[in-house]
Order: structure tokens, then C-alpha cells, then sequence
């Protein structure tokens, strides 16, 4: 078994929550630029093929495909931008040979689809990149001088430069004006995620330093103090005079007790300080070292009865689910050593479905309890009970017994992951 220390950011809500505004981002981004093309389009449709046949003399069915054509391709650049930008060409050309000779629409092109032909190239530029977009305008502007040069009703270029003049530097105007907006927002994006991986490297900056920190006190103050104990209980024996045999053997229970946990503690300092470490290294106990933890606790004068049901033996239990087990029971005798000493408790672990219920229940206290820490600290024995159990996604009821003692009871679902 592993452990896994610090803080996983995938999981975090206002991560979940990005991640749920940055699926409603394409979807909300899509909608308005099919409204902000479609209802333009359309608009755009009923002018050109109303002017083409009123004020031109376009006849109805060349005025109706070309302008339809001309707005249906505006819609389809959104999805197929080759195949909108063949039909939009094919649509100026219907209208440019459609349109009769000494008809006041200027020519190849009628004001209404000048004006959608440019719209065309600026949502190509704004849609694709650089290159396809200036090429589409180079396209565009060879179309209108080969539609001018190979006019079937003998116009001449003069006639058609005026509309060719006004085209180009429109378009043109249009075409830069997006790409710098397209480029404009490339370099906002490239500087949002520069901040954000100065941001997320700073904060893992701050969460080493705390490791370390935290990792520092560990060491000069809890590995201090259990070598102090380690090595009282050690020199015992030959401190003390007359010691009977089962002092002796007490004595060498502490200092065997102690030198565990220096043990843990060295492996856990060795994972604070470094993030990338071996996570082998670190000491996570599991259901198997119960019998262990029972066994302390009785040699504290705290009788305790474990049942553990057949199911749960046989089961395979995420890691995480059996270290938060392991940890609830160990604090919940912790807690019955130092407020109820002497009390008869009871550990049942069973399965319930997909969950390990784990329950610890003492009695009232058998003897006066004696305060282990000054009164009035802050203790953290419950809510780090809570926090283990909500990082599993289970839950957890603590609470006193009507006919005295406590009670611990955790659910703990074993279908998640390790």
C-alpha cells in the first residue's frame, strides 16, 4: 500500500467548476455565432434578391439562386468553409453575368452582395486561420477581375472597376482589421495562461514550503520528544533499582512503541520534504494492523473487543478506505485512553453493500480521567475523522450514548478508487 500526500487540485470545486463553465463556453459560443451569422443572412437575402429584381432588372431566378447562394454560404463557413466559400464565388458570378448591361446596379456586384461578400471574408478570417483567410481574399479579389475581363456581355473593365476599387479596399480594411482582433486575442489567451502557470507554479512554491515547514517542526519537536521517551524507557532498567519483570517488560513495550514511531515519523519527514519521493515510503497501516492497535490500547487499561465480520476478511478494500478505517479507530481509542480510561469498548467492522461500516462504542468511564494536554487546546481528533471520511466520499456520526460512553460510527464506500 501507498500514500499519497498533498492536495489534488483536480478535484477541487472551483476546478470541477471551470470545468463545467468550459463545457458551457462552445455550446454558448456556437449559439451566437450561428444567431449572429443566420438572422445578418437572412436579412441580407431578402435585400439582395428584392433589389436584384425591382431596382436591377436581375431576372427573378438568377436574382433568387445568386442571393440565396451568396447568404446560405455565410451560414455554412461556420462548418464547411471550402465548400461556403465555392458557392459564395459561384453566387457573385451568377449575379455578375445576370445583372444587363446599362442597369443602375453598379457591377459585378449589387450593394447588397458587395456587402455580403466582404462579410464573407471577414467571417473566414475570423473563423480559420491566417493563411486561409488571405487566401479567400486573394481568391475573391482574381474572381471579380477574371468575372470583369471575361464579361459574356462585352462591359468594359472600366465599367467594373469603380465596384472592384471599392471591394478591395473595403475588404481589405475588413480582412486586417479581424486578423489583428484574432491576433489581439491569441496574446490575451497566451497571457491568461501564463499568469495561470505563474499562479499554479507559486502556489505549488507555497505548498512545498509549507511541507517543509511543517516537516521541520515534526522533527525538532515530535521526534524529539519520542526520543526522549525512547530513551527513558530504554535506560529504565538501569536507572531504577529492583525492577520486577513485568515492569521490565513494560518499559521495553514503550521504548519498542517508540522506536515505531520514530520509524513512521523519519518516513513520513522524508515524504513532506520531498513531493516527488518514493510514496512506498511512507507508513500506511491498513485492517490487518487492528489487532495491533487493540492490543495497545489494552495495555493502556482500556479492555477492547473487535469484531470484524467473515465479509470484510474476504474483501478488497481501496487503500484509501482501509487507511481511513485504520485512523478512526486508532482516534477513537486515542480518545477513550485519554477522556473515558478504563471503559469497555467495542470496534464491529461489517459490510453493507458496497460500504464498510465501521463503528467503535465505549462505555462510560471505568476511572477518573487524567488530562493529558493543557485544558482549553484546541483538539482536531473529530473534524480529522470528518476530513478522512469526506476525501472517501462517506460519512460519519459521533455522538454521546444515553446510557454513557460515546459513539463513533463510519460508512465508508468501498467502491471508490484507492
Amino acid at each position: 500500500m501507498t500514500a499519497r500526500l498533498g492536495s489534488d487540485r483536480e478535484h477541487s470545486p472551483s476546478v470541477a467548476g471551470d470545468v463545467h463553465r468550459g463545457h458551457r463556453r462552445p455550446v454558448l459560443s456556437w449559439l451566437l455565432w450561428w444567431l449572429g451569422t443566420s438572422l445578418p443572412a437572412l436579412t441580407l437575402a431578402l435585400i439582395n434578391v428584392g433589389m436584384a429584381t425591382s431596382e436591377f432588372d436581375v431576372p427573378p431566378l438568377p436574382a433568387f439562386v445568386a442571393g440565396v447562394g451568396q447568404s446560405a454560404a455565410l451560414i455554412m463557413v461556420l462548418v464547411r468553409p471550402r465548400a461556403a466559400t465555392a458557392l459564395q464565388f459561384l453566387a457573385v458570378a451568377v449575379f455578375a453575368v445576370a445583372i444587363p448591361p446599362g442597369s443602375e446596379s453598379p457591377w459585378p456586384l449589387t450593394v447588397p452582395g458587395l456587402i455580403t461578400l466582404i462579410a464573407h471574408v471577414g467571417l473566414v478570417a475570423a473563423r480559420n486561420s491566417r493563411v486561409a483567410a488571405l487566401m479567400t481574399w486573394w481568391a475573391s479579389a482574381l474572381l471579380l477581375v477574371l468575372v470583369v475581363l471575361l464579361d459574356p456581355r462585352g462591359r468594359s473593365v472600366a465599367d467594373g472597376l469603380p465596384i472592384m476599387i471599392v471591394y478591395t479596399s473595403i475588404s481589405a480594411f475588413v480582412l486586417g482589421v479581424t486578423l489583428v482582433a484574432g491576433r489581439w486575442r491569441e496574446i490575451r489567451r497566451e497571457l491568461a495562461d501564463a499568469r495561470h502557470d505563474v499562479e499554479v507554479e507559486q502556489a505549488q512554491r507555497a505548498v512545498a514550503e509549507e511541507r517543509t515547514r511543517i516537516a521541520r517542526e515534526l522533527h525538532d519537536v515530535v521526534a524529539h520528544s519520542m526520543s526522549v521517551i525512547h530513551m527513558q524507557a530504554t535506560s529504565a532498567s538501569y536507572r531504577i533499582k529492583n525492577l520486577d519483570p513485568e515492569a521490565k517488560a513494560e518499559f521495553a513495550r514503550i521504548a519498542a512503541g517508540a522506536r515505531s514511531t520514530l520509524r513512521e515519523m523519519r518516513q513520513l519527514l522524508a515524504v513532506l520534504r520531498d513531493e516527488n519521493a518514493d510514496a512506498e515510503l511512507a507508513p500506511v497501516p491498513d485492517l490487518d494492523r487492528l489487532a495491533e492497535l487493540v492490543e495497545s490500547a489494552g495495555r493502556a487499561g482500556v479492555p477492547v473487543e473487535l469484531r470484524e465480520a467473515e465479509a470484510v476478511r474476504a474483501a478488497v478494500l481501496p487503500e484509501s478506505v482501509a487507511l481511513a478505517a485504520y485512523r478512526i479507530a486508532q482516534e477513537s481509542l486515542s480518545n477513550v485512553i485519554r477522556h473515558a480510561p478504563g471503559a469497555r469498548t467495542t470496534i464491529c467492522l461489517d459490510l453493507d453493500g458496497s460500504d464498510l461500516v465501521l463503528s467503535v462504542v465505549n462505555d462510560a468511564a471505568a476511572q477518573p480521567a487524567q488530562p493529558m494536554e493543557a485544558p482549553g487546546r484546541v483538539r482536531h481528533g473529530l473534524s480529522g475523522m470528518r476530513e478522512r471520511v469526506r476525501l472517501v466520499g462517506g460519512s460519519l456520526e459521533t455522538g454521546a450514548r444515553d446510557e454513557g460512553g460515546y459513539r463513533v460510527a463510519a460508512r465508508l464506500p468501498i467502491g471508490g478508487q484507492a
